[in-house]
């Protein structure tokens, strides 16, 4: 019903869900960690806030990790391979929802930047990819 890359399921841009990131942190100040919620929906997982806004930070950050290839490159062969560009990162506008290759413009480093900060922050727990 909502297949492809369309806007239900993406594309994902690094300003909301950073600014999604930070109110389940304060909310999770607030709330503690008596209060959970189902992550991911349909899960039956109980999380507390502060697990939900990890969870979406390393998503986020898995975009640019390279395992064998990185998401941000989707199919852009000389990025993923060529070892003169495979280690170039590129900040772009927004990011496909299903496999998370940059979308748009390529040098949004004012917003999706903030990659940086959430390597950061959550830079003592190890990102899984």
């Amino acid at each position: 019903m909502f297949g492809g890359n369309s806007n239900w399921r993406g594309p994902v841009w690094f300003p909301v869900n950073f600014l999604l990131i930070e109110s389940l942190q304060k909310f999770h100040y607030y709330l503690g960690d008596d209060f959970k919620v189902e992550c991911p929906t349909g899960s039956g997982k109980m999380m507390t806030l502060w697990d939900v806004a990890t969870e979406i930070s390393q998503r986020l950050i898995r975009i640019f990790i390279k395992d064998s290839k990185r998401p941000v490159y989707g199919g852009t062969e000389k990025f993923q391979n060529d070892p003169n560009w495979q280690d170039l990162i590129l900040f772009y506008e927004y990011f496909h929802g299903d496999n998370g290759a940059g979308i748009g413009a390529s040098h949004q480093t004012g917003w999706t930047g903030l990659v940086a900060k959430l390597i950061h922050q959550f830079g003592k727990y190890r990102i899984s990819t």
